[in-house]
């Protein structure tokens, strides 16, 4: 006689956390599972094209020169995301609803629908640059054999105590920060490391699927003090 009762349903424990290598985020710093941790740092844009030849040469010799110091890895990131002209569609409807003068009000409400139109007929994208920093496992002391046995047991947290890890990669990771950011200045390039609450927003917008972003982030403060967010 056949068994017509129902399976048993196994619910699927799997979370995007169990697939990514971040295992906190505290103190500003980005911390991995096997034992590694980054800096991550917005980057202000440079619009190249409209500089002058000289100017352009100079920036050119100055971005050779800022490679050639770095004796440490860096990783360059360029996001692009649909731009959300909301906001600033509805600012532009307040001020058009706040003025007195018919002439004003009108090219505002013009421009508004200008601004809304060649949104809808093509993609409005905003891109954000930022320099990433990393702190290697192996200036741990982990071997590639200790790495891989961490990545393959998808641990949860770091394989050694999280404060000595923190503490060895702000030694590490704040004097090539320093340096970075000196050396961006000179390409007139402003570079300002983002906060533990930035970091969290910026991974939960990157693995986001309903493509809304994510303003404010998850991290709270209690008694004044910031409280480390896990992704």
């Amino acid at each position: 006689m056949l068994n017509l009762k129902p399976a048993k349903v196994v619910p699927i424990s799997s979370t995007t956390q169990q697939h990514i290598l971040i295992a906190d985020i505290t103190d500003d710093i980005l911390l991995t599972k096997e034992g590694g941790a980054a800096i991550i740092m917005r980057a202000s844009a440079l619009n190249f094209s409209l500089l002058s030849e000289k100017e352009q040469e100079a920036i050119t010799y100055a971005y050779s020169a800022f490679l050639n110091s770095l004796s440490f890895a860096i990783q360059i990131l360029v996001r692009s995301q649909k731009k959300d002209v909301t906001n600033y569609l509805n600012y532009l409807k307040e001020e058009a609803d706040k003025q007195t003068n018919a002439k004003l009000k009108v090219l505002i409400g013009s421009y508004q629908t200008f601004v809304a139109q060649i949104v809808k007929k093509r993609n409005v994208l905003e891109k954000d640059f930022f320099i990433i920093i990393p702190f290697s496992p192996f200036e741990l002391g982990i071997s590639t054999t200790g790495m891989v046995n961490t990545l393959t047991r998808r641990q949860r947290s770091v394989p050694y105590p999280k404060d000595y890890v923190l503490k060895k990669a702000k030694t590490v990771l704040f004097p090539r920060r320093d340096h970075v950011i000196r050396q961006s200045g000179r390409l007139g390039i402003k570079v300002q490391q983002l906060t533990t609450e930035e970091v969290a927003r910026l991974f939960h917008n990157i693995y986001r699927t309903d493509g809304r972003p994510i303003r404010q982030a998850q991290g709270k403060l209690e008694n004044g003090k910031e409280v480390p967010v896990n992704v």
